[in-house]
């Protein structure tokens, strides 16, 4: 992959600008520490290792030794813009929002009031919402809410299409709230603002207190996002149907219906992950997973986890996968509880086609389940095909995509988070104090002995 200006025939050369002395670095500019978990807030030093911004690796070199090159296929060369400059912008103002609301939470009805209140009133926006979420009494019942109710646009899940008709979205609550816009878009997705108040909040970066200026600034556009990659997913079931023909001699033949027609075909989008388990079962799942149509191995446990990066932190890492930040262009797949030690989740590329079926030693049928929504049971001779797709979520960054997935990291997951030993400082003194003996160090002292040498002038 490249980025810039179309490349050539002839080889690029490598420049990597910290390397080469091109970039030094520079005060203020902000590093993690342990101590301080925010990368904005921490200064950098003159001897740490500083890189240039972008989130795109250096143009490889492409002539090996004297006389060795690869291939060159302008038609394989991929532009795509580097993760660090991708912000969001508008081609004309924005006029529809979708307000999605975790339902059956009273936590949440007085900032969905006051959202839909400030779009309406304060920014003229065309606001759209769930039917069922008006539903709810103690939205419906409201009688000082009755007129913005009736400036709502309503619409219900898998009946009404409203893909060309919403600007963004911006969702209350939790992760779930996040999943759940996703599915309501299977191919493209308005820019997502989601504010934390929900449970967890890992996708979540917008804290509602300061949800004025924060909308204001969404609406005028030049704000990061980060492209959150989906799975697409297709199922294809063989046809359960008996069919009844007669033959020559007049005898009624019962078949299955095993042409392509009479097989039933579901499409998905998936943000999180593809989960293929064993159900109600007591047995193990057994089930065969190809790679670009080669088997590469049997799965036999519990069940299968394929994620995106983005669901990495989900449900796999639970199940003991590495956490992969959004912007690497990847897919995971780890087992559930393998029967074989040796199974290690692993990740391919971000193009690579995906199938799983029942291996033909199965003692029983899985079950799939996208985002842990849709859960539906997979027989033999059924099929799953996985690979990324070409609808990403636009999931705008309260900063940047780095400092927002380590800001997660730290804050919902915890991660990496422990006590500290203390350094063992051989220059320590020992101290005189009035209420006994303290080690004190050399730079102490001489503090304590000019503010007793200001003491005895003063005096």
């Amino acid at each position: 992959m490249e980025t810039g200006e179309q490349v050539g025939m002839e080889a690029l050369p490598f420049c990597c600008s910290p390397c080469d002395g091109g970039e030094t670095p520079a005060r203020g500019m902000a590093i993690r520490t342990r101590k301080n978990r925010s990368l904005s807030t921490s200064s950098a030093t003159a001897g740490d290792y500083r890189r240039n911004q972008s989130l795109h690796g250096p143009s490889p070199v492409t002539t090996f030794g004297p006389k060795a090159c690869m291939l060159q296929n302008p038609q394989a060369v991929m532009h795509i813009q580097d993760p660090a400059s991708q912000r969001l912008t508008w081609n004309k103002p924005p006029k529809s929002v979708l307000v999605i609301k975790k339902i059956q939470d009273a936590s949440l009805l007085q900032p969905f009031k006051e959202l839909c209140v400030f779009l309406t009133e304060h920014k003229n926006m065309i606001v759209y919402v769930e039917k069922k979420v008006l539903a709810d009494p103690a939205i419906a019942g409201d009688e000082s809410f009755g007129t913005i109710i009736q400036k709502f646009c309503t619409f219900r899940e898998d009946l009404d299409d409203i893909s060309n008709r919403v600007d963004f979205i911006i969702c209350l609550g939790g992760d779930g709230t996040l999943l759940y816009a996703s599915s309501l878009f299977q191919e493209s997705v308005p820019p997502v603002m989601a504010f934390h108040l929900g449970s967890l909040g890992f996708l979540t970066p917008f804290s509602f207190e300061t949800y004025q200026s924060q909308v204001t600034q969404i609406i005028e556009g030049n704000t990061a996002i980060i492209l959150r990659s989906r799975l697409r997913v297709r199922v294809v079931k063989e046809s359960r149907e008996k069919k009844a023909r007669v033959d020559e001699k007049g005898i009624l033949i019962m078949s299955n219906g095993d042409s392509e027609g009479s097989r039933k075909a579901l499409q998905y989008q998936v943000l999180n992950e593809v989960v293929v388990d064993r159900g109600p079962s007591s047995y193990l799942s057994n089930v065969d997973l190809f790679l670009d149509g080669h088997l590469i191995t049997t799965v036999q446990g519990d069940g299968v986890i394929v994620s995106t990066p983005t669901g990495s932190t989900a449900y796999a890492v639970a199940a003991g996968a590495s956490m992969i930040h959004p912007n690497v262009p990847a897919i995971m797949i780890t087992p559930i509880c393998p029967h074989s030690l040796s199974f290690r989740p692993i990740v391919v590329p971000a193009g690579v086609e995906l199938k799983i079926m029942l291996s033909r030693e199965a003692r029983n049928t899985a079950w799939v389940s996208f985002d842990g929504r849709k859960r539906q049971e997979i027989c033999h001779g059924d099929s799953i095909t996985i690979t990324t797709s070409c609808f990403p979520v636009p999931s705008i960054c309260f900063r940047d995509p780095v400092n927002d997935w380590f800001e997660s990291l730290a804050q919902c997951l915890h991660w990496n988070q422990m006590l500290l030993s203390r350094a063992i400082n051989s220059h320590a003194y020992l101290h005189w104090h009035p209420m006994g003996i303290e080690p004190r160090t050399p730079g102490a002292m001489l503090y304590q002995l000019s503010y007793t040498l200001d003491n005895i002038q003063a005096a």
